[in-house]
């Protein structure tokens, strides 16, 4: 294997610049050209590439987002598009692919896979929603910037003796929500995997009121709802002045932890091993403090179990 290819797609998450930075080295040291691809699979379309050096991926590792940059490619989805992404594989002699990115990313390299290009997936997403692996690249950098906002916001919340519910991502997973909530010590976390209570949240307003509590702080994941009703029907049961902050695509960015730094290093650095070992078709995974890699069918098909012990333990100690 001659020369390897790497790109971000779907949404950026902090890590990504380590993972890339961790690929381009490894395979400079192992003797491999490298080619940065641009924008995701747009990039791999339009042969928005450039071969890089050591000098390339100088300084990036504290940065967040993807200097790579990414996209989302409905193009490389239809026949024609995936012709034409293939013909540029060709054309540019990539002899491997590493992708770094979420569940869409992962169908798009399994497509690859499938048509002979020997690809690795490294899974970087702030949701943290795949099942197969403990934890994506991306994920405790949002985690911190979460829970940094929920210590700002308790401070003004217990100023003015308000309830606050802070809206974090997690469409359809709860773990940013889940995480940050314990961490930060909320007293509600809402998500989406757990039918929840209104009238629950509205008791433990009162009763925290009842002895002397200055604010409330809930964590909802946005697959919920509307976190502007969800704060009305509050303040109309507990007659409590609720303010509902939306923290938004701030998660997406900032300095990747120590963490998402050492696991995107070690990711990035398997990816490029497996490639020159002659293994493709991979996903790579944390599992119980562990580096793994499994087929990417088995790793789309792995479904998300949420952490109900973790969950039950954030309502005891807010009690």
């Amino acid at each position: 294997m001659k020369t390897i290819g790497v790109l971000t797609s779907g949404g950026d998450a902090p890590g990504m610049n380590a993972g890339i930075r961790s690929v381009v080295r490894t395979s400079i040291y192992n003797g491999a050209k490298v080619l940065g691809i641009k924008q995701g699979f747009n990039g791999l379309i339009n042969g928005d590439i450039e071969e890089m050096n050591l000098s390339s991926v100088a300084d990036i590792i504290h940065r967040g987002g993807t200097f790579l940059r990414s996209a989302r490619c409905e193009e490389f989805k239809t026949e024609e598009g995936f012709k034409k992404a293939l013909n540029v594989i060709k054309v540019f002699g990539i002899d491997g692919l590493v992708v770094l990115g979420g569940d869409g990313s992962f169908k798009g390299a399994q497509k690859l896979s499938q048509a002979g290009v020997p690809t690795i997936c490294i899974p970087c997403t702030i949701d943290n929603d795949m099942g197969y692996t403990d934890f994506a690249i991306g994920f405790f950098t949002a985690v911190e910037t979460v829970v940094d906002a929920i210590s700002k916001i308790r401070d003004t919340s217990a100023s003015h003796g308000r309830a606050n519910i802070i809206e974090v991502m997690g469409r359809e997973c709860g773990d940013i929500a889940l995480y940050s909530g314990l961490a930060g010590g909320a007293e509600s976390i809402i998500v989406p995997e757990i039918e929840f209570d209104i009238d629950e949240v509205c008791r433990k307003i009162i009763h925290g009121r009842n002895r002397g509590k200055l604010h409330h702080i809930i964590v909802l994941a946005e697959g919920i709802g509307n976190a502007y009703e969800v704060g009305k029907e509050i303040e109309e049961k507990t007659g409590a002045e609720t303010r509902v902050t939306i923290l938004g695509h701030i998660q997406r960015g900032g300095t990747p932890t120590a963490f998402d730094r050492i696991i995107a290093s070690k990711m990035g650095h398997e990816a490029v091993d497996l490639l020159l070992s002659g293994e493709a078709g991979k996903a790579l995974g944390i599992k119980c403090n562990q580096l793994i890699s499994i087929d990417i069918e088995e790793a789309l098909n792995t479904k998300k179990e949420f952490d109900k012990s973790m969950y039950e333990i954030g309502k005891i100690l807010s009690i």
